[in-house]
């Protein structure tokens, strides 16, 4: 059987989370009648320190929900990590859905600084798209897990409202910042104007993902969900397996983490592989061959995982993947084939 780091998206529902999801208690959410769903919006409200909160199907949604939020015309830019996912991996959506463009900036790892942001604002001008938002991703993940530091991200912040710039965190894997550093989401999430977690990563759940904000913003963000597709009917079913894991997989996040090193400290010391195991910081672990897809294709049937161009590839510790696993996959992928 082969290990599957591929990403954390591909956890399945444990035993327990199954049964909560079974046993969840329903109604139309649409009518805010789900009390499942509710008590997801409230708690994740309350988790990252905001009014009010929507659960929404995909993370994606949530970004680009929260890109129409806040541009506030077509042409209106978003200022974001050039290897950010609404960049990568969301199908040109903020083109398409906000009319926004997008200024990529060249961070350290997925990390700009408050200067760069400063820098790359453009002048009021009538020849020039309006610099409008501002998007940082916690964790980075193409640039391989890496954590914002807090004042980084304040700094970031204090520039862009001192710019009169609105703010939005994309945090897909937020929870695996707070266990690394012990910092709690709701200061993590604080000063964005929007905020989101994702469930269906390192938290195991099958679908789900929760944007937070103003009762303003949240309000304008249902007519969103609703034009998209988003909005949902017993939704509880879903909604349950979010509130499992808040109670159950937020905390064991730290042996993904764990799992992480021990990959990269094995890879490190093999031929023809290069990564320095000491920026590996949460549950991502990415590494240089001489030619990754060819690499990922003779691995495949022993370990999955994604090739990130021609050199790149990535491994994603997860729920699914325990220490013996890893050990399984070291032997793979540090052996001639």
């Amino acid at each position: 059987m082969s290990v599957n780091l591929y990403s954390d998206t591909q956890t399945r529902p444990t035993d327990g989370m199954r049964r909560a999801i079974a046993a969840a208690e329903v109604g139309d959410e649409q009518r805010g009648l789900d009390p499942t769903v509710n008590a997801l919006q409230e708690r994740v409200a309350e988790l990252l320190g905001h009014d009010a909160a929507l659960f929404l199907p995909t993370g994606t949604m949530c970004n680009e929900i929260a890109f129409r939020l806040h541009v506030r015309a077509a042409g209106d830019e978003i200022l974001l990590d050039r290897q950010a996912h609404p960049i990568v991996a969301e199908a040109g959506g903020p083109a398409a859905l906000a009319g926004a463009m997008l200024n990529p900036l060249e961070g350290d790892g997925g990390v700009f600084s408050g200067v760069q942001l400063e820098a790359a604002l453009r002048p009021e001008s009538r020849y020039m798209p309006r610099s409008r938002l501002v998007c940082v991703e916690q964790t980075a993940n193409i640039s391989g897990g890496r954590i914002w530091p807090l004042d980084t991200m304040r700094d970031v912040l204090d520039t862009a409202g001192r710019h009169g710039l609105r703010t939005h965190m994309d945090g897909a894997r937020l929870m695996n910042a707070v266990v690394a550093t012990g910092v709690p989401a709701s200061d993590w999430a604080a000063g964005f104007d929007t905020a989101w977690i994702d469930f269906s990563k390192g938290l195991g759940a099958p679908v789900g993902a929760v944007l937070a904000g103003s009762e303003e913003l949240i309000a304008e963000a249902w007519r969103w969900k609703q034009m998209t597709g988003g909005a949902m009917r017993q939704a509880g079913i879903v909604a349950a397996g979010c509130l499992y894991a808040l109670d159950h997989h937020v905390d064991r996040l730290e042996e993904d983490h764990e799992n992480a090193r021990l990959l990269a400290e094995g890879l490190a010391d093999a031929d023809g592989i290069t990564l320095d195991p000491a920026k590996v910081e949460t549950n991502i672990v990415i590494f240089e061959v001489e030619d990754a897809p060819g690499f990922v294709k003779r691995k495949a049937d022993r370990v999955e995982l994604q090739a990130l161009g021609p050199t790149r590839v990535r491994a994603v510790t997860h729920l699914d993947v325990d220490r013996q696993a890893i050990k399984q996959a070291l032997q793979s992928l540090t052996t001639d084939d």
